[in-house]
């Protein structure tokens, strides 16, 4: 794999890693709630008018763009287990900035996923 298809994979998946730390953030903020008629309005216009969650949507287009890109350069048995990848960095920045748990049985698993993007980036 080339240094520019590495490259365009790694930020596909770090925005889409960072949209959905900005989503966790913008709701958050808004705080738990449930969708009824009696709500949806207001619920509605909080989602659409916190920043976090714009931040969010505009690094899932961003994302997307690029994971074209990506795609138009690595075959997709190779590019989409590279998304593997976003779980490692979300766990790591969930719990930094969060406050998430991050357990022996999560930070196996992360172990897992780390050995297999290695093995296929290999292949």
């Amino acid at each position: 794999m080339k240094v520019l298809e590495f490259s365009l994979i790694l930020l596909g998946v770090l925005l889409n890693a960072f949209a959905q730390l900005l989503l966790k953030a913008g709701v958050r903020q808004i705080g738990h709630f449930d969708f009824s008629m009696a709500n949806i309005w207001p619920i509605s216009t909080s989602l659409a008018t916190n920043l976090p969650i714009i931040g969010g949507l505009s690094c899932y287009v961003v994302s997307v763009v690029v994971w074209i890109m990506a795609l138009s350069r690595v075959e997709v048995s190779i590019a989409y287990p590279m998304l593997s990848i976003g779980y490692v960095v979300n766990a790591i920045l969930a719990y930094l900035l969060f406050g998430e748990a991050v357990g022996p049985q999560r930070l196996a698993g992360i172990a897992v996923i780390i050995v297999g993007v290695v093995i296929v980036a290999k292949s």
